[in-house]
């Protein structure tokens, strides 16, 4: 289960950072807000879930850290970079 635990965090990781890359063409360079907190709420839900709640909880708290992350960095693009989130969002 921890192993199944690790590869989860890494094809995520995996998965942010080529989305991220794929976009990136005519947009400007670097993470979008909503990436990072994507990247940095999986990678810290699965911490915690992981000393909590063994394998099933990492798999919970990266889950759950990737949507609140996402969605707090969404809300920042929005008040701080409207030309990004009007970007991805008319997708």
């Amino acid at each position: 289960m921890k192993s199944f635990s690790r590869l989860f965090a890494f094809l995520l990781l995996v998965f942010v950072l080529v989305s991220t890359a794929a976009q990136a063409q005519d947009k400007p360079k670097g993470w979008s807000r909503k990436a990072k907190g994507a990247a940095i709420g999986g990678g810290g839900g699965a911490v915690v879930g992981g000393l909590l709640g063994g394998g099933k909880g990492a798999l919970i708290g990266a889950g759950v850290g990737v949507v609140g992350g996402g969605l707090v960095g969404r809300n920042q693009d929005k008040k701080k970079d409207p030309a990004r989130y009007k970007h991805y969002r008319n997708k």
